[in-house]
């Protein structure tokens, strides 16, 4: 049984898309990045402690996968999490138009004793933003939740010029990526007896 250790309609919208059979898990790791942890160091863990939460949530399914994943929006050594209000997001919004940023999202499978890990960096470069473009941006509420303040696969991505990397990746799941860790963990959509998204 595949098993998806996330709350992210995206993620499970994207895991849909693979053709696998899965069900959520509800789990809350803290994402709270340590001291002088680089910020791909950051993603990994969070991705893999997710995974593993999930399958320790699932110990009594001896055929269980858990996927774990983690996607952070990273300018320089800065690595931004959702916005804590508009202003905040507003704030995000401002230092990240007109530049190039990394996008970061790690892909972690965990199975009795197994686990592996996959990480994609993707670039995305926002035109310049006035500043009324970003409160109208903000109104809509779309960057609330979202890591950066802004969601790729919504109203964002008029303000994106340039995306050098994979664009699921952005949403939060890398597809290709995950599909083969899925493959190496012989999971697919073979058992039709699995609940999609459930």
């Amino acid at each position: 049984m595949l098993y998806l250790a996330s709350r992210s309609p995206r993620r499970s919208e994207l895991l849909t898309r693979l053709e696998v059979a899965f069900r959520t898990l509800d789990i809350d790791i803290p994402e709270v990045r340590a001291a002088g942890e680089a910020p791909e160091a950051y993603v990994r863990r969070v991705a893999l402690d997710k995974a593993l939460a999930g399958l320790a949530r699932v110990a009594d399914d001896p055929q269980a996968v858990v996927l774990g994943s983690d996607t952070e929006v990273v300018l320089g050594d800065r690595v931004y999490g959702k916005p804590v209000d508009a202003d905040d997001a507003a704030a995000m919004l401002a230092t990240l138009a007109g530049r190039t940023h990394r996008v970061i999202t790690a892909v972690a499978l965990a199975a009795k004793g197994r686990h592996a890990l996959e990480v994609v960096t993707s670039e995305v470069s926002f035109a310049p933003m006035s500043a009324a473009q970003i409160q109208a941006y903000v109104a809509t509420g779309e960057p609330m939740g979202k890591a950066g303040g802004y969601a790729i696969q919504g109203g964002g991505e008029r303000h994106i010029s340039h995306l050098a990397g994979s664009y699921s990746g952005v949403m939060g799941l890398p597809l290709q990526q995950t599909a083969a860790l899925l493959a190496a963990f012989a999971v697919g959509a073979a058992d039709d007896s699995m609940d999609k998204g459930e």
